[in-house]
């Protein structure tokens, strides 16, 4: 039966609330008598729905835009400019890009229009990856920017997308009728998890001369530049509930809590001790007796968070990422190929929340407490103690700096600021995490880091402002 026909009756069984077979492939996945795939996927689907539905949010960026990865309106006016001349780079102010070191409002009907019902635009997700963006509306549109000289934006060629695009998806293609719900970019390739919860992947496949090859997860080591259904996923069964993509692997997390790898097996990557490319997603053994709810990747290493509070890091080990210190000393060589516990001052406490940035990674306790490591700077997991009386709940990781959000709603940035990324107006570094003031109004509701830029979504003001002046409905 082809992954169309087998999405199809994927489609009619959750029409039909029946039960979804647990993934189960010879890879030995273990099964439950309980239907957790079922009830994973009504979340999912709800946690999509709700994004439909969701409050009106404004949305911020800063750092270096190149290619036009922030949508400011000087940036789009120079990259329509550029494309009406048919220039490929656009200009130098495109290709060079500028430094924009404090947030700045994106004028979202500018960036994306209107509504498909002509209503206002309402943003579900931003994205920043390594040198793009990318933006979900709540309408399921997706809209990519920035370079694509590995076709990892998804719209079919390799020429860059200096204006926000609309996600090239071909009639054929399923996820044309599925919408997107999570989109992760990568330097060389991409990936999109649609609302039925099945993988797509574009991009650079990889190659047999240099960096591996499988990158895809489509089993040929080809390349793709317009999104392709994962079919091996479709026809064991499996449902994507995470995605992470690194430089040449990608690590999926399923909605059975299973983690699946491919791409490139050197300095450890895929978890499974080989260093042999893998060109399907195969499990990562040690972890299949752990329930993990979430998982984070870096430029050559990936961290697995399971309920219990630990964390389980696995790949290169160059620069501390995977915080586990010293060992025998500092090598280049240096990796972990099995998933290994990351303890030192974690060591009982529970981890809530964890992020993985090109070299080093941080967590989040359920205490409200932030951790970091990696970049050469710290081995194993060091607390800031700066910030032990503001409670954080989330923390993102880009490359050798870090964004930390507090439960009241302001952001916090500290690291190698010379691309702006720190938010500070300033391209000085911040050893200590220090309040943004240029957001310190504003309620931050979520946030994404790329190598060198930063975007954001706040409560919108005037809709808080609608609403509590807003009469009552009469009785």
């Amino acid at each position: 039966m082809s992954a169309a026909a087998v999405i199809t009756m994927r489609i009619q069984k959750l029409r039909d609330c029946a039960f979804l077979a647990p993934c189960t492939t010879s890879f030995n996945f273990a099964t439950s008598s309980s239907p957790p795939s079922l009830l994973r996927r009504r979340r999912h689907n709800a946690i999509y729905q709700s994004q439909q539905k969701q409050r009106h949010y404004s949305a911020y960026a800063w750092g270096t835009s190149k290619k036009g990865i922030i949508p400011l309106p000087e940036i789009i006016d120079e990259g329509q400019k550029a494309a009406s001349q048919g220039t490929r780079a656009g200009s130098d102010f495109l290709a060079r890009g500028t430094v924009i070191d404090y947030p700045r409002l994106i004028d979202v009907e500018k960036a994306f229009g209107s509504g498909t019902d002509g209503s206002p635009v309402t943003i579900a997700q931003i994205e920043c990856g390594p040198t793009g963006t990318a933006t979900i509306l709540s309408d399921g549109r997706c809209f990519t920017y920035g370079s694509n000289k590995n076709g990892e934006l998804g719209h079919g060629n390799k020429k860059d997308v200096l204006v926000p695009t609309e996600l090239s998806v071909p009639e054929s293609c399923p996820l044309s009728q599925s919408g997107v719900s999570t989109i992760k970019l990568g330097n060389n390739f991409s990936a999109i998890i649609d609302t039925n919860g099945d993988l797509y992947t574009f991009g650079f496949g990889g190659s047999t001369f240099s960096g591996g090859i499988g990158y895809l997860g489509h089993g040929d080591g080809e390349s793709y530049t317009s999104p392709k259904l994962v079919e091996s996923l479709v026809e064991d069964g499996c449902y994507a509930d995470q995605v992470t993509v690194g430089e040449s692997h990608m690590a999926v997390l399923t909605t059975e809590g299973e983690v699946l790898t491919c791409g490139a097996g050197s300095y450890g990557r895929l978890g499974n001790l080989e260093t042999t490319d893998q060109l399907y997603l195969e499990p990562v053994d040690m972890l299949t007796s752990e329930d993990i709810m979430q998982i984070s990747g870096g430029s050559a290493f990936t961290l697995a968070l399971s309920k219990d509070g630990t964390i389980h890091g696995w790949g290169q080990n160059n620069k501390g990422q995977l915080g586990v210190g010293l060992g025998l000393g500092v090598d280049i060589y240096a990796m972990e190929a099995l998933p290994r516990p990351i303890e030192a001052q974690l060591e009982g406490r529970r981890v809530v929340k964890v992020a993985a940035g090109h070299s080093h990674a941080a967590a989040v306790t359920d205490r409200g407490e932030l951790f970091i490591w990696g970049s050469s700077v710290h081995w194993e997991p060091e607390l800031m103690s700066n910030l032990l009386h503001t409670k954080i709940v989330d923390v993102v990781c880009g490359q050798n700096y870090t964004i930390a959000l507090a439960k009241d709603g302001k952001m916090y940035s500290f690291g190698n600021g010379k691309t702006g990324v720190l938010g500070q107006a300033s391209k000085s570094n911040f050893p200590n995490p220090t309040l943004v003031e240029g957001l310190a109004d504003e309620v931050v509701v979520s946030m994404s880091a790329g190598w060198s830029h930063v975007a954001c979504l706040v409560e919108d003001k005037e809709e808080d402002s609608t609403e509590e002046t807003a009469p009552s409905e009469e009785k």
